[in-house]
C-alpha cells in the first residue's frame, strides 16, 4: 500500500488479471486518464447536451459496482465460518483414522509371532531333509565310482570299448563331483585311480591303432597276433567315441600319428627327388589325393566321428605338406621355371583349392561354417552365370585359398617379366601398324585399334594378376602398365604424327647439293638459290596427314579417359599398401600434352592456308581501288581454305566435339591478330595525303566478310547448321570488330588533331602508343606530326582516364578534392570525359600548320619514354600538403588521392604500355 491508498501490481501480476479478467472498458486500463476520457465523451459544445444522460448512466454503473463490493464482502463472511467447521471435521475423520492405524499394526505384530512359532519345527525338518539327501546322494555316487572302477578295469582287459563308454562318462562326471572332497584320503585314492584309468586307456587305444593300421603288424606279430587280435572297425569306432570322452590331448596325438600314417606314401612318391615332383606333373599330386580321400573314406569313414573332420584334416595337412615341398624344389630349381610352367601350376593350384572350398567347411581353419554356406551359393551362382572357359575365382570366396598357392608368390616377378616381355612385343606390332596406310572407311571410327587392343590386354592382365596376388605383383603391374603407356604414346601416338620438312632440313639439303655437284657449279647454285627462295612458301598437310592427325587426337582422347577408369580400378584391386602409390598422372599429363600438340598442328597447317592470302592483300594497292565491288580475292581464297580443311577435321573429330570447337578458338586467337597485322600495313592514303573513302570502304566490307566466315568456321561446309559456341562467337565478334574499328579511324580525317585523337579514343578505347603510331603509318602521316599527334593522344588519354578515375570514385562515395596538377586543364568534379578532352586538345589548333619551334617544343615534350610518362602521373600528389587538414591535422583526402592515383596509373599501363 502507497500513501495516496492506492494498490500497484507487477506487470506479470497485471498481464494475468487482464486474461482472466477481460474488459473493453477504458476505466479498467491501468494507464487511465481522467481528463482525456471526458475529453473523448464531450469533443466539442454540442456533445455537453447529453452530459445529464451520462451522468446518470456513471451513477448507475457505481451503484452496479457498490452491490457488488457489498456482495463480495458478505460472501468471504461465510466462508470463513464454512472454513472452521470444515477443519473440524478434518480434524475429528484424522484422529479416527489414527485409532485405527494403530490397532492394525497391533495385530499385524501378533500374526508375525504367530507365524514364527509355527514355522520354526519346520524350518528345521527342511535343513535336515537337505542334509540327509545330500548324504544318500554322495553315498550313491561314491557306490557308483567304486563299483565303476572296478567294472571299468575288467572291461579295459577285455577290450570292450562299446560298453566302455557309458560307466566312464558316468565316472568322469561323479569324479568332478568329488574334487570338493580332495582333502579325503579315501576320496583321493579313487581319484587317483580314475586319472590311472583314463591314461591306461589312452595308451591302449593309441596301441590298438597303430596295430590295426600299421602295414607291418602281419610280418611282426607271430605267436602275439592270436591272443591280440586286431581289433574291428566296429571296435575302433567305439574306441574313437571312447577318446572323445578322454582328454583332448589324447584325440589330438591320435589325429596327428594317423595322418602322418596316411600321407607317409605320398611324402614317398613326391619326394623332390622323384621327377614326378616337379611342376609340370603337379596335378598328379592332386589326383593323388583325390584317390586317396575316397579310398579312406570308404574303408574308414564309419570308424571316425563326423565332428572329427578327418577327411579335412588329412588335406589340411597335405596341403601344408605340398607347399613346403614345392618351396624347397623350387628355390632349387629356380632356372627351370618359365612363364608357362609357372602359371600351368598355379591354374592347376587354383582349380584343387576351389575343389577343396566346396567339399570342405574349413573349420579346421577356424573358418565359421555359416560362410562357407555363402561360398558354396556364390560358387554355384559364378559357374552358372559363366560360360564355357576360364572361370574368375574370387579369392575372398575360397576357404582354402594359398593353403597351396602362397609358395608361388615369391616367384610371381617371372610372371611379371613376362608381361613385360609380351607388351614389348605387342607395342612393336602397333608401330609396324602405324605404318601401314590408314583406313578410315574400314574402321569406321578414328580411334587406332591398337590402343583398345592394348587396354584389353591390359584388363586380362589384371584380372590374371588379381588372382595370383593383390600385393606386390600387383603393384609391380602396374609400373608396367605405366611403362607401355609412356611407350605407346612416344612410339606409336607421337611418331605416326605426320612431319613437316624443317628450314634446317631443307637448308641443309640445298648445301649439301652445292657441295655434291661442284662440276656444273652454276646449275647447283641455282637450285640452292630456288630452294631457298622455297622456304617462304608455306608448308602443309594433306589430306591424309590431318585425317592421321586427327586419328591420333582421337586416340589419345580414349586413352587418357580410359587411363583413369585404369587407375581407379588398379587402386580398387590392388591391396590398401599399395593402393597410394598407384599414380598414373604423369601418363595423363602425356596424353593432354599429345593433344594439345595434334591441335597446335592443325592450327598452324590452317594457318599456313590463309598465309598467301594474307601476303596478297598487303600487296593490294588500296589507294587506286576506284569503285567498291564484291569481296576481294583474298578474302574468297581464305574462305575456300576454310571450305577445303575445316570439314575434313570436323568430320574426322565428331568423336571429339570440344576438342574441334578447341581448335577452333586458338585459330581465331592466332588468325586475328596476324590479320590486323597486316591491316596495319595497308596504304590507304593518296599522294595528296587525303584518304581513298573507296578503298577503305572495300577493306572494310573484306573485313565484315572474313567475320562472317569466321562466325561460321565450326559448321562451314555442314549440311547441319549448327550454332557456333558462345565462347568462340564472343572472341571473334570481338576481335574482328576491333579491325574493322581500326578502319574507320583510318577513314577519319586528321584535321583537327582534337577531333581525330577523340573519334580515335571513342572507338579504340584501349589502344597502345605503338597501334596509335601504326594508324598514323596507314594514314601516311609524317614522322614530325606523327610526334605531334603521339603527344597530344598522351595528354588526352590522360585526362580521359583521370576524368573516368573522378566519376568512378563519385559513383562509389568516395569522392574527394582534385589534385592541382590537374588543375591545370581547369577540370572540375562535374567535368565530363568529352570536356576534358577538349581541354586537353585546346592548345593544339592546328599541328599541321604549327611552326618549327612548336615542332621542335612538340619533340622535346616527346622525348620521354612511355614508362616514364606514365609513372609521372604520380606528381599528382604533389597537392597533398594543400589538402583541406582535420582537427587532429591529418589528410582527410590522402588515402583517396593514393587509391585514385593507383587506378590512374593501372589505366595508363594498359594503355600506353
Amino acid at each position: 500500500m502507497e500513501s495516496d491508498n492506492k494498490i500497484h501490481f507487477s506487470k506479470e501480476v497485471k498481464q494475468v488479471i487482464d486474461k482472466v479478467l477481460k474488459s473493453d472498458d477504458p476505466m479498467d486500463a491501468p494507464d487511465f486518464n481522467c481528463v482525456d476520457y471526458i475529453n473523448q465523451l464531450f469533443p466539442n459544445e454540442q456533445s455537453l447536451a447529453t452530459i445529464d444522460d451520462t451522468i446518470q448512466r456513471m451513477q448507475y454503473e457505481v451503484s452496479l459496482i457498490d452491490d457488488n463490493i457489498r456482495s463480495v464482502v458478505r460472501g468471504q463472511t461465510n466462508t470463513g465460518q464454512d472454513g472452521q467447521m470444515a477443519l473440524y471435521e478434518a480434524q475429528k475423520v484424522i484422529s479416527s483414522l489414527y485409532e485405527h492405524i494403530i490397532d492394525v499394526k497391533t495385530r499385524a505384530e501378533k500374526t508375525e509371532e504367530m507365524v514364527k512359532e509355527i514355522t520354526r519345527d519346520i524350518k528345521q525338518l527342511d535343513c535336515a531333509k537337505r542334509n540327509l539327501t545330500s548324504a544318500i546322494t554322495t553315498l550313491n555316487h561314491l557306490h557308483m565310482l567304486v563299483g565303476g572302477i572296478e567294472s571299468l578295469e575288467k572291461l579295459i582287459e577285455k577290450r570292450l570299448y562299446g560298453e566302455i563308454l557309458n560307466p566312464l562318462q558316468a565316472i568322469t562326471e561323479v569324479n568332478q563331483h568329488f574334487q570338493q572332497y580332495s582333502d579325503i584320503e579315501e576320496i583321493k585314492t579313487l581319484s587317483q585311480s580314475v586319472d590311472r584309468i583314463q591314461v591306461t586307456l589312452a595308451q591302449q587305444i593309441s596301441e590298438d591303432f597303430k596295430e590295426a593300421f600299421s602295414p607291418t603288424t602281419k610280418s611282426h606279430s607271430g605267436g602275439n597276433s592270436s591272443n591280440q587280435p586286431r581289433l574291428s572297425l566296429n571296435q575302433l569306432a567305439d574306441a574313437c567315441k571312447v577318446v572323445s570322452v578322454l582328454d583332448p590331448k589324447v584325440k589330438k596325438e591320435l589325429l596327428k600319428w594317423f595322418i602322418a600314417q596316411q600321407l607317409e606314401e605320398y611324402l614317398h612318391l613326391f619326394h623332390e627327388n622323384q621327377d614326378i615332383a616337379w611342376l609340370d606333373k603337379i596335378d598328379k599330386r592332386y589326383a593323388w589325393l583325390k584317390r586317396h580321400l575316397l579310398d579312406f573314406e570308404d574303408k574308414f569313414g564309419s570308424v571316425f566321428p563326423l565332428d572329427w573332420e578327418v577327411s579335412e584334416r588329412i588335406t589340411v595337412e597335405f596341403c601344408r605338406l605340398t607347399r613346403d615341398q614345392l618351396s624347397q624344389i623350387m628355390a632349387k630349381r629356380t632356372n627351370e621355371i618359365d612363364v608357362r610352367l609357372l602359371l600351368f601350376a598355379i591354374n592347376k593350384t587354383q582349380a584343387f583349392e576351389q575343389l577343396l572350398s566346396k567339399r570342405f567347411t574349413g573349420i579346421t581353419l577356424g573358418i565359421n561354417p555359416n560362410v562357407t554356406e555363402k561360398l558354396s551359393t556364390a560358387t554355384s551362382a559364378t559357374n552358372s552365370d559363366t560360360s564355357s572357359g576360364d572361370v574368375i575365382i574370387n579369392p575372398n570366396l575360397v576357404v582354402f585359398h594359398d593353403q597351396i598357392g602362397s609358395c608361388f608368390k615369391a616367384h610371381l616377378d617371372i610372371y611379371i617379366r613376362s608381361i613385360d616381355r609380351n607388351l614389348s612385343e605387342l607395342i612393336e606390332k602397333f608401330v609396324e601398324q602405324v605404318k601401314e596406310p590408314l583406313k578410315i572407311a574400314e574402321a569406321k571410327t578414328t580411334v587406332y585399334p591398337s590402343s583398345a587392343d592394348l587396354f584389353v590386354f591390359y584388363k586380362k592382365c589384371m584380372v590374371q594378376c588379381n588372382q595370383l596376388s593383390n600385393e606386390q605383383p600387383m603393384y609391380e603391374l602396374a609400373m608396367v602398365f605405366k611403362k607401355y603407356l609412356r611407350e605407346y604414346a612416344s612410339k606409336v601416338l607421337e611418331f605416326s604424327i605426320p612431319k613437316l620438312l624443317s628450314s634446317s632440313t631443307s637448308i641443309g639439303k640445298s648445301m649439301s647439293l652445292l657441295t655434291r655437284d661442284m662440276q656444273n657449279l652454276s646449275t647447283a647454285a641455282g637450285q640452292v638459290i630456288h630452294n631457298f627462295l622455297k622456304e617462304g612458301d608455306a608448308q602443309r598437310f594433306s589430306r591424309d596427314d590431318l585425317i592421321r592427325i586427327c586419328c591420333v587426337l582421337t586416340t589419345a582422347e580414349y586413352c587418357l579417359e580410359t587411363v583413369q577408369q585404369l587407375e581407379e580400378k588398379l587402386k580398387e584391386k590392388v591391396a590398401t599398401a599399395y593402393a597410394s602409390k598407384v599414380d598414373m598422372s604423369e601418363e595423363r599429363d602425356v596424353f593432354h600434352r599429345i593433344i594439345s600438340n595434334c591441335i597446335q598442328l592443325l592450327v598452324q597447317d590452317l594457318e599456313a592456308g590463309c598465309e598467301p592470302s594474307l601476303q596478297a592483300m598487303a600487296k593490294v594497292q588500296w589507294q587506286s581501288i576506284n569503285n567498291v565491288g564484291d569481296q576481294s580475292a583474298f578474302i574468297t581464297s581464305i574462305c575456300a581454305n576454310f571450305k577445303q580443311t575445316v570439314p575434313i577435321l570436323r568430320d574426322n573429330l565428331a568423336t571429339s566435339r570440344k576438342y574441334f570447337t578447341q581448335f577452333c578458338h586458338k585459330f581465331v586467337n592466332v588468325f586475328i591478330p596476324k590479320f590486323i597485322n597486316v591491316l596495319y600495313k595497308c596504304k590507304l592514303t593518296l599522294s595528296d595525303g587525303s584518304n581513298n573513302v573507296l578503298g577503305c570502304e572495300q577493306l572494310l566490307l573484306d573485313t565484315h566478310s572474313l567475320k562472317t566466315a569466321l562466325l561460321d568456321l565450326p559448321s562451314i561446309g555442314s549440311s547441319v547448321n549448327r550454332k557456333a559456341p558462345t565462347s568462340y562467337t564472343k572472341v571473334v565478334v570481338k576481335d574482328m570488330t576491333r579491325a574493322e574499328m581500326i578502319i574507320k579511324v583510318v577513314m577519319t580525317p586528321v584535321q583537327p588533331p582534337a577531333h581525330f585523337t577523340q573519334q580515335v579514343l571513342k572507338l579504340l578505347p584501349d589502344i597502345t602508343i605503338a597501334e596509335y603510331q601504326k594508324i598514323l603509318d596507314m594514314k601516311a602521316v609524317k614522322r614530325v606530326d606523327q610526334l605531334q599527334l603521339i603527344d597530344l593522344f598522351k595528354r588526352t588519354a590522360s585526362a580521359a582516364a583521370f576524368a573516368g578515375l573522378n566519376e568512378n570514385s563519385e559513383t562509389d562515395g568516395n569522392a574527394a578534392d582534385i589534385p592541382p596538377a590537374a588543375a591545370t586543364n581547369s577540370v572540375n568534379e562535374d567535368v565530363t570525359t568529352d570536356n576534358l578532352i577538349a581541354d586537353a586538345t585546346s592548345t593544339e589548333n592546328n599541328v599541321s600548320t604549327s611552326g618549327p619551334s612548336a615542332s621542335t617544343s612538340a619533340i622535346g615534350s616527346t622525348s620521354t619514354p612511355k614508362r616514364a610518362f606514365i609513372f609521372s602521373v604520380g606528381s599528382f600528389t604533389g597537392g597533398g600538403s594543400s589538402a583541406e587538414k582535420s582537427s587532429d591535422g591529418t589528410s582527410q583526402a590522402a588515402g583517396g588521392d593514393r587509391s585514385r592515383i593507383r587506378k590512374l596509373e593501372n589505366l595508363l599501363k594498359k594503355r600506353l604500355p
